[in-house]
């Protein structure tokens, strides 16, 4: 099967493995100009010639020619020609596409196996590979014609979940739709039930957005490319939809095709109703301390929700805590994150982005919503994640500081990295200490800054604080008095026998600060 193409030194033959097999030489003229003809296909294709044995029977067949970019997803190109694919792809025998090849040889109808999956085996080779296949038997031979699938389903999938995408297709000749897996997500839609027709889609929209849609209509008609943000009502909800369409015409110039692609921007839309809704209301109105602790703890949860209790995340119970400033409304850059990944692991992290009000809270949401989607794909490795995030605050000319753990519930082991931020705190039997003290440089402030990750093993009934400065730092008195208070609070909690709930923290640990805001972890290893 085919892999990423690329040219290879063309093989000597091998031998035909018994005496009695029947298939033209290599020499042969046609075998020559087949060669030549597949050397110059763009795609991956080889022709193939049986092998038989003295009863006529055929017990193999021989790699004849392939194309130039017929590479398998061995890395072999035309290195195979010459080769058997008994030897070549030992799993294959007596498989169905072997089946396949021998029934397209004795009957001359082709064959189209349209999700081939092939089992690779070895260190290196992708266990599972998805083709497109088809069979042709010509001169005397069989012309095999590949296309990897599971490669191109599996970006276009990701990029459509990450991106909240989805395409379609409309053929104005036929009448025919074509939707993408994300447009069957976006409007909440059984794939079963196939694309919704264009009346089912008018009808969805809402009345108030009629004539953005008419106003569509007319920019395509213009001949250029449209794109509006309508309302659709999908699944008994509203949902804001960014549409990027355009046309393809025939020659005459008559519309053919309509191309678009789809974007569920609600998240986002509602988000800016809130803020603006917010800002408005700090704008016209005279607010007491008490109004405006409100409207920023408003402005707090729509960003980064608080659940109320403690949390439990895999092998993990986590009690949230997030409290303004006392002195005024000032916004802060707190951020936090507590997730259990769909392969197992659970990701912790506390932030702190420099400076108050708006532009703080919408740095902080650039970074945690980027955090969220590099997890989404997979990527696991604290000092990756902090890399990530530090060339984000530069291209976005903020700076902050941030620490991130990935537990490992199978194994406790807590991988972690900072980033200029305060140390965790680690209390275990009624002993607590910093969890480590790895270097790690501020975000933002240089773009080829390193984070060393520090890998620590918990045991039950250990607790751990992740929390920013608005903890332990005060205008006024020792800091250090404050971090002891703590350290003695923690002791206190894990060196009291009996049954633990990290609830009971939360007294100790809920006091805010006058003049910054205060965000903490606390996550107690469930025995």
């Amino acid at each position: 099967m085919a892999d990423e193409a690329r040219p290879a030194a063309t093989a000597e033959p091998a031998a035909p493995p018994t005496a009695g097999a029947a298939y033209p030489s290599i020499a042969d003229p046609v075998v020559a100009a087949v060669r030549q003809v597949l050397a110059g296909i763009p795609a991956g294709c080889t022709w193939l010639l049986p092998v038989r044995d003295p009863d006529g029977g055929v017990v193999d067949f021989l790699v004849a020619a392939t194309s130039a970019q017929g590479r398998d997803v061995h890395g072999r190109g035309m290195g195979r020609v010459g080769q058997h694919l008994s030897a070549l792809y030992p799993g294959m025998v007596a498989g169905p596409l072997w089946q396949a090849y021998q029934e397209v040889l004795a009957t001359g109808e082709p064959a189209h196996l349209p999700d081939f999956r092939y089992a690779g085996h070895g260190a290196g080779v992708v266990a599972d590979s998805v083709f497109d296949v088809s069979v042709h038997r010509v001169l005397g031979g069989l012309l095999v014609w590949w296309q990897r699938l599971d490669e191109d389903r599996l970006r276009l999938t990701r990029t459509e979940l990450l991106g909240s995408l989805g395409w379609a297709e409309y053929d104005l000749v036929t009448g025919r739709s074509e939707w993408s897996p994300g447009m069957y997500r976006i409007f909440e839609r059984d794939p079963a039930l196939g694309p919704m027709s264009r009346a089912d889609q008018a009808a969805a929209l809402l009345p108030d957005d009629h004539g953005l849609r008419e106003a569509a209509w007319q920019t395509l008609d213009s001949g250029a490319a449209s794109d509006v943000t309508v309302r659709f009502r999908a699944a008994g909800t509203v949902k804001h939809l960014r549409i990027l369409s355009d046309v393809a015409r025939d020659e005459g110039g008559a519309p053919v095709k309509i191309y678009a692609v789809v974007q569920d921007v609600t998240a986002r839309e509602d988000s800016r109703g809130a803020i603006e809704q917010l800002r408005d209301q700090l704008r016209t109105r005279e607010t007491t301390a008490l109004a405006e602790h409100r409207l920023a703890g408003q402005l707090q949860n729509l960003i980064q929700p608080v659940p109320r209790e403690p949390v439990t995340l895999a092998g993990l119970e986590v009690l949230v805590g997030y409290l303004p400033a006392e002195s005024a409304l000032r916004v802060g850059g707190d951020w936090y994150h507590a997730e259990t990944l769909p392969d197992g692991p659970v990701v912790l992290a506390v932030g702190d982005l420099a400076g108050h009000g708006l532009e703080a809270a919408s740095g902080m949401a650039h970074l945690r919503f980027a955090l969220v989607a590099w997890l989404s794909i997979g990527i696991r490795d604290p000092a990756v994640l902090l890399g990530h995030m530090n060339r984000l605050c530069g291209q976005l000319g903020v700076t902050g500081t941030a620490v991130l753990a990935v537990f490992d519930p199978a194994t406790r082991h807590l991988a972690w990295a900072r980033a200029g931020h305060p140390l965790p705190m680690l209390s275990r039997a009624g002993v607590t200490g910093d969890l480590g003290r790895p270097a790690g440089m501020l975000l933002g402030a240089d773009p080829t800054a390193g984070y060393p990750v520090v890998t620590t093993e918990l045991r039950g009934d250990d607790v751990l604080l992740f929390y920013t400065d608005g903890l332990t730092e005060r205008r006024a008195g020792n800091p250090e008095d404050r971090v002891t208070a703590v350290r003695a609070a923690l002791s206190g909690f894990t060196g009291r026998p009996g049954p633990r709930q990290v609830a009971r923290l939360r007294d100790a640990l809920h006091r805010p600060s006058s003049h910054d805001d205060t965000c903490t972890l606390a996550v107690r290893v469930l025995p």
